[in-house]
């Protein structure tokens, strides 16, 4: 028997997400606000639904991918858990803070459904490609469940812990990313300032002890890593604007916490700069070019 998917939330990474369950041979069932994204589901093989209700009504697996808590918590508490099968697997995706994360899986268990919350990591690429990581938090008991669902759209799934765990592990690893990416630019940056050559730096670097993800696998100077949005004018990447607010959440959840995080802190600051000089749709690694002052590059 067909595996029937409900996918809520087309956009950037959703859609990507959405055509990768499709073409594992799962029948998709898709729902978006915007008919533009709906309709490239279909293009991409899904199925089109004209609301929430009936995109989840016979499901096994519904998976959403939303912009923040507050949706997350009103599309499932309007809409899923009355109307999905109490047998169906709930995966949010979205990325959001961890209480709501940990409320809408406890209104799920009290419904007597089975809930994860499992963001990603990647960006649009590994979307496309079926490469993202996922950081799940859910019941030990169903964690194999949610892996077997997650698999056509990942290279990795990772059983983070409890309800909330996965959004915990997520903000945690794109706090250290965000930070990693700013010190990769300053670098550059500098290496170009005292006369050495930027590729040359990178073939150092690389293979020494600043090596990181954020240089060998995405780096900011265009050349180098041919994949990475640098070499595309910083276009079709993980957006400034998803960076700062995943640092915001971060943010939000050390003070809630009595974490001390100086440096996510900062980096917080500086992508909101960036995000406030107009470059919220840029890939996050252009901070280079702020960092450059050859901000006009981006504008071409």
């Amino acid at each position: 028997m067909t595996t029937q998917v409900a996918f809520i939330g087309l956009g950037a990474m959703g859609a990507g997400m959405a055509a990768n369950q499709a073409k594992a041979g799962r029948q998709v069932h898709a729902f978006d606000l915007s008919q533009a994204a709906l309709d490239k589901a279909v293009a991409a093989g899904c199925r089109p639904a004209a609301s929430v209700a009936e995109a989840v009504k016979d499901a096994d697996i519904v998976i959403t991918m939303l912009p923040a808590g507050a949706h997350v918590r009103a599309v499932y508490g309007d809409e899923v858990l009355a109307h999905a099968p109490k047998s169906a697997l709930l995966i949010d995706c979205s990325t959001i803070d961890v209480d709501s994360a940990r409320a809408v899986g406890e209104q799920a268990r009290a419904a007597g459904l089975r809930f994860a919350d499992a963001p990603v990591s990647g960006g649009v690429m590994a979307a496309e490609a079926g490469s993202l990581a996922f950081m799940v938090g859910c019941e030990a008991d169903d964690y194999a469940a949610f892996e077997d669902a997650l698999t056509p759209m990942a290279r990795a799934v990772f059983h983070a812990g409890g309800l909330g765990s996965g959004q915990a592990a997520k903000i945690c690893n794109n706090m250290l990313l965000g930070i990693s990416m700013i010190g990769t630019c300053e670098a550059f940056a500098l290496a170009e300032k005292l006369g050495l050559e930027p590729e040359r730096f990178f073939e150092i670097a690389s293979k020494s002890s600043g090596q990181c993800w954020s240089l060998t696998s995405y780096s900011p100077w265009p050349g180098p890593v041919e994949a990475a949005p640098s070499n595309r004018n910083y276009e079709g990447g993980f957006l400034t604007a998803l960076m700062l607010k995943d640092l915001k959440l971060a943010q939000e959840a050390a003070a809630r916490s009595g974490a001390t995080t100086p440096l996510g802190a900062q980096a917080e600051a500086l992508y909101a700069l960036f995000d406030g000089l107009g470059y919220g749709q840029k890939d996050f690694s252009a901070m280079l070019q702020m960092f450059r002052g050859k901000l006009a590059s981006l504008d071409g």
